[in-house]
């Protein structure tokens, strides 16, 4: 096992309003203890310094949540922690979620200042009525005043979030919601289908969401609209401008390691002689303040029949995957074993027919579940 490039997850755990198809670690609160979050943080970041073994950050992403909801001052303190205990690699990419509801000017113009040099906005549509069933605090004036706000302030690497198959949403909808989207010229878009999860307000009151032949035409016109654009998709919902793909997503998906810092982070850590390691951090944002109950909650070892679906399950989201020869270098399982698994993908047409790399075809990618249910045996 090699040790790869190393990333960093920072969770803000608080937003203005809980969205109904939100699953992720989020809380409403109007009252947010940002200060001694931030201390919470930099202990925490102390504790797991071991982690990084001498390896400096090629991204950090500040996710939530809305870290917007953060004063720039308190972002930059956690930057500033972070570059001088582990370090950060040259051309470093550092993200901010940001909300369109919470963004002002001044606000990013400090962003800017405290080293953030990439901003996410979760618009998810430019249709008002469909942001009001999605539970969004703002409007689609609000995204728009937003973004121009981000270039005023410097940002020159943006990428905006939206989401199709919403409920009652037509295929013109969601291409308008595109164009709106292309139209604003932002370096990347994400472009994911709404999906209904366990622990949510639309999974216990589900709303009415397009038929399946809706969905796929979304997809077809969608994917063809950006192409036409110029938005190269490198990802099953990640499409970008030439070399402005998401540094942080991209180690995410080619096995890279990434520490975690805040409430309900998850992390993932290569080990050599151990294994990879998997930890993840307290949920309860009390919890994770309270000085005498430790940061993480559990960790776990993968492991080797478990990584090789893992490895699998992240790089064959990528349009052209992998060289093959990560496999190996980041798992603990050998290239041989694969021989197992590859012949009959590419008989099926789901897996490239080459010898160095590991690269899903289009019908790969497009039916992905398909695709990994080789490996889960």
């Amino acid at each position: 096992m090699i040790l790869p490039p190393l990333s960093l997850y920072v969770h803000i755990p608080w937003c203005v309003r809980k969205c109904p198809y939100c699953d992720f670690n989020s809380h409403e609160s109007r009252e947010i203890p940002e200060a001694d979050y931030v201390a919470a943080l930099l202990r925490d970041l102390d504790e797991d310094l071991h982690l990084a073994q001498g390896r400096r950050l090629r991204s950090v992403f500040f996710g939530g949540g809305t870290p917007s909801l953060f004063k720039a001052q308190s972002i930059g303190r956690v930057l500033e922690a972070v570059e001088r205990h582990i370090g950060f690699d040259e051309g470093i990419e550092i993200t901010l979620e940001t909300n369109p509801g919470t963004a002002e000017y001044h606000q990013l113009e400090g962003y800017r200042t405290a080293g953030v040099n990439r901003l996410s906005f979760g618009v998810q549509s430019f249709n008002d009525q469909h942001l009001q069933a999605l539970g969004r605090i703002h409007d689609s004036s609000e995204a728009r005043q937003a973004y121009t706000a981000a270039r005023r302030a410097g940002f020159n690497n943006i990428n905006l979030d939206l989401m199709h198959g919403l409920p009652g949403q037509t295929t013109n909808d969601a291409c308008s919601d595109l164009q709106q989207a292309i139209n604003l010229q932002p370096e990347h878009i994400s472009w994911y289908q709404l999906t209904i999860e366990p622990n949510t307000v639309f999974y216990s009151r589900p709303p009415a969401l397009p038929e399946d032949e809706v969905l796929a035409d979304i997809q077809d016109a969608g994917q063809k609209l950006l192409q036409d654009a110029g938005y190269q998709q490198y990802e099953v919902s990640a499409y970008s401008r030439t070399t402005r793909q998401s540094l942080h997503n991209l180690n995410y998906w080619q096995f890279g390691d990434y520490l975690a810092l805040g409430a309900g982070a998850h992390g993932k850590i290569s080990t050599p002689g151990k294994g990879i390691l998997r930890y993840r951090k307290t949920r309860k944002p009390g919890d994770y303040l309270d000085p005498q109950k430790p940061f993480t909650a559990g960790h776990d070892y993968v492991e080797p029949r478990q990584q090789t679906l893992e490895f699998m399950m992240n790089a064959l989201r990528l349009v052209e995957g992998v060289p093959r020869q990560w496999f190996a270098e980041r798992t603990e399982v050998t290239d041989a074993t694969l021989e197992r698994y590859l012949p009959q993908l590419v008989e099926r047409g789901l897996l490239e027919a080459h010898p160095h790399r590991l690269q899903p075809t289009s019908l790969g990618l497009r039916f992905l579940n398909d695709t990994l249910a080789v490996f889960d045996d």
